[in-house]
């Protein structure tokens, strides 16, 4: 089946080097296997600790909730369990597999402002206590099924992060409708306990991330003055890339909790959490794939792997992200001196959209070659 890839783990102490991840991966397609091997990814489970340990470095004060859906390996799930983070879940299958693992309830926030009424019932007698919400449907829902349930209430923000995936178009309370929300929520005598948000996929404008946790104040502030009980969790969302970008955006994120909850911060009233996905889910796993078909055009080199936007990259149908690829081959397993083409290589489907590079420079390559 197509994007089915198998699971190589890597438990080493330190983060594999790209010269030894490749060793690893010739190792595995090594001549006798290469016919019968289909893709398969590798997990770099130290580079999984690594990022936990960049995390808590750049904001020691956000306790992030690892979003599962961004990739629900369980390999991956378990190795983030005994890290000790905590988890976003969008779904009951999503809370049954991260309670499966041992983790108790109190580390899952239900993270879907939309869920059906047998998840919600099914969050009330396993002990998942904490929701999100964005609309009057929502709170009568939860009000008849899980009316001891914490909620933070999503609001909306500005979309000028630059984002390549933004979510305002379908989560989030408008800021006109944010005061009715609290109202109504005050009257069912549920616990609105704070705020979230989630600025977008990739953020590159970090003055979006200020902007957001000025309106979660605002959102606070309007809180209080309609006398609920006195909120104290925030949740900055998702989106953060690992790299220089995270070292940027951790900045922009303290700056802006010091200039907008100063007083929370200095006597930790304020439980902030996020809800990162790609930040720890992406540089862990590397995926190999075999060459199963070749076509040349003129001086374009065409070919066809066993994996693609209908399998493993999928994401690469909503957004345009980068593809980082490394030829293999079985003649010169370093492709070193060889010469380079424009190439274009396509998934294995009937899909003319299933296209994984387009004028990529790659050696001339055969069928069972690797990428």
């Amino acid at each position: 089946m197509v994007g089915e890839a198998n699971l190589i783990e890597n438990r080493v102490e330190k983060p594999v080097s790209t010269d030894g991840l490749f060793r690893f991966i010739k190792s595995v397609i090594s001549d006798g296997q290469q016919e019968e091997t289909g893709p398969f990814y590798v997990l770099d489970l130290s580079a999984t600790r690594s990022l936990v340990e960049t995390w808590f470095h750049n904001l020691p004060m956000v306790q992030p909730f690892y979003a599962v859906k961004s990739n629900p390996n369980p390999a991956f799930l378990k190795e983030m369990a005994a890290l000790g983070t905590g988890f976003d879940c969008a779904s009951l299958p999503e809370i049954e597999t991260i309670l499966s693992l041992g983790v108790s309830p109190d580390r899952i926030v239900f993270a879907n402002t939309c869920k059906p009424e047998s998840h919600i019932k099914y969050a009330a007698k396993v002990g998942v206590n904490l929701a999100t919400f964005d609309s009057n449907c929502e709170l009568e829902k939860i009000k008849k099924w899980h009316p001891k349930c914490e909620l933070l209430i999503r609001i909306k923000v500005p979309e000028a992060s630059g984002s390549a995936f933004m979510f305002g178009s379908k989560f989030g309370a408008l800021p006109e409708e944010i005061v009715p929300l609290l109202k109504a929520a005050q009257e069912a005598k549920l616990q609105v306990v704070g705020v979230s948000f989630h600025i977008g996929t990739g953020a590159i404008n970090f003055h979006s991330i200020q902007c957001a946790i000025e309106a979660a104040k605002t959102t606070f502030d309007f809180a209080a003055q309609l006398g609920l009980p006195k909120m104290h969790i925030l949740d900055i969302g998702g989106g953060f890339t690992s790299g220089p970008k995270f070292t940027d955006a951790a900045s922009a994120v303290k700056v802006a909790l010091q200039k907008y909850f100063p007083g929370e911060l200095a006597d930790s009233s304020l439980k902030i959490i996020a809800e990162p996905g790609y930040f720890f889910a992406n540089s862990p796993f590397t995926l190999a794939t075999s060459i199963i078909g070749k076509r040349e055009r003129g001086d374009v080199k065409e070919y066809w792997i066993n994996d693609g936007v209908w399998g493993s990259m999928n994401i690469l149908k909503d957004e345009h992200d980068e593809v980082i690829c490394t030829p293999l081959t079985i003649k010169n397993p370093t492709c070193e001196g060889l010469k380079t083409w424009n190439s274009t290589v396509f998934g294995p489907t009937c899909d003319p959209n299933d296209i994984v590079l387009k004028g990529f420079k790659l050696p001339e390559l055969d069928v069972n070659d690797w990428l």
